[in-house]
């Protein structure tokens, strides 16, 4: 993939999970970096587990990115002291 797939995957990765788990304060840039973590850190969850994501092509690569940005989230907001609250 190049950088400008990268950015994109990261953008709607970084917006869902910050919609589901909750910001954390920074806007849309930080969501596209915590998208952009969050898809090496849901690609590196996926591959230690043996899992496979259930859609196939950029699909697939948005969602294991959605599920890393989400852990990457509530990581990030265990850290910083706040409780992870679903919206």
């Amino acid at each position: 993939m190049d950088i400008v797939t990268w950015i994109v995957v990261g953008l709607v990765a970084g917006v869902l999970a910050s919609y589901l788990i909750g910001g954390i304060g920074y806007g849309l840039p930080g969501d596209i970096l915590i998208g952009i973590a969050g898809s090496f850190v849901g690609s590196f969850l996926f591959r230690q587990f043996g899992w496979h994501s259930p859609f196939k092509g950029l699909g697939g690569v948005i969602f294991i990115a959605f599920v890393g940005a989400a852990v990457v989230l509530v990581l990030a907001r265990l850290l910083a002291g706040r409780r992870p609250v679903a919206r």
